[in-house]
């Protein structure tokens, strides 16, 4: 199992339903950086969550501010 990059870093987390939609934001504190999903109202909250989560740890690799 690896090691969670995220784990150390402030990150906030906001779900807004529109309609049938839940537009899922998580932006890391420190960088400002956001990254957003959108999925089914139907979705279980901790899956949306999780994939906003994997998201921003994509783009923040991407970016260079936290190790590949």
């Amino acid at each position: 199992m690896t090691d969670n990059p995220l784990k150390n870093r402030e990150v906030i987390i906001e779900f807004q339903q529109i309609g049938t939609i839940v537009r899922v934001s998580a932006m890391d504190v420190k960088t400002l950086t956001e990254a957003i999903i959108q999925g089914p109202a139907s979705t279980p909250k901790p899956i949306l969550e999780r994939n906003a989560l994997k998201k921003l740890e994509y783009t923040l690799k991407k970016k260079g501010i936290i190790p590949a």
